[in-house]
């Protein structure tokens, strides 16, 4: 399993809360950060969590994979950041 996915499962946070994350992040990267502040992880694990995909960003592109979403949509919303 991916370990952006293993993070999230091991707070129990539920499958519909990962895959609303994911969509958020392909949609409006920004706003992700809401989403992910809401989850209630520990700020340790966060940390955590932000260092892995600071360290890989790739794992965001398996994690949608995984989770069935398109990633072209995480490419286009990275694309307007960047403008």
């Amino acid at each position: 399993m991916n370990p952006i996915l293993a993070i999230l499962k091991e707070h129990n946070i539920s499958d519909a809360k990962i895959n609303e994350l994911f969509q958020t992040l392909t949609e409006n990267p920004l706003m992700a950060m809401n989403v992910i502040t809401q989850l209630g992880i520990p700020a340790d694990k966060l940390q955590q969590l932000m260092a892995i995909v600071m360290q890989n960003p790739a794992l965001i592109k398996e994690a949608v994979t995984e989770l069935g979403l398109d990633f072209a949509k995480v490419e286009a919303a990275k694309a307007q950041l960047q403008q």
